[in-house]
């Protein structure tokens, strides 16, 4: 992983992120849509998935997933709590939702502070390292996210901390 200095931005410290060609991933759990107002009840709605990780058939690892549909800091997103399943058919409850994404080149920042300071990371990525970087987010697919966390076995939910990364695609 690349070790450069730390940046400051407003309200967020961010590292200079690895580049890594991802594996293509299908992706079941929970979908909401938010607006600017209701953002703040994401959490909710991962009190509400925790309880089905390791439990969903055909369930890949125990890495789950944020994926986010729509651009940062809109007017709303589609917010999908999730984790890595072999098949979209093995059974899934009824209330998932399945997405598929693809092979693609990521820049991946690592989120060291706490989960609550996850949002400023994604707006300094989405408005002052983007910009600045030589790159361009890649557009997908209108069904694809456009970028999604990663929280690993280190993430601790008791404290809200660990194990987090942000992964945005951009054009190769």
């Amino acid at each position: 992983m690349n070790q450069a200095k730390m940046k400051e931005s407003p309200g967020a410290k961010l590292e200079a992120p690895r580049f890594e060609n991802g594996k293509s991933l299908l992706i079941a759990g929970l979908r909401t849509t938010y607006t600017a107002q209701t953002m703040n009840n994401i959490s909710a709605q991962w009190q509400r998935f925790v309880p089905h990780i390791g439990k969903i058939p055909g369930q890949v690892g125990s890495k789950a997933y944020g994926l986010v549909f729509g651009a940062p800091n809109s007017v709303g997103i589609d917010y999908l709590t999730g984790v890595e399943v072999s098949s979209s058919s093995a059974g899934l409850p009824r209330e998932f939702s399945v997405v598929s994404i693809p092979a693609q080149k990521y820049a991946v920042f690592a989120h060291r502070e706490h989960v609550s300071k996850l949002r400023d990371a994604i707006d300094a990525i989405w408005h002052k390292w983007l910009p600045n970087s030589g790159h361009q987010a890649a557009r997908g697919s209108a069904e694809g996210p456009g970028f999604f966390e990663r929280y690993t076995e280190e993430f601790n939910p008791q404290t809200g901390m660990g194990g987090i990364k942000v992964w945005i695609p951009i054009q190769a």
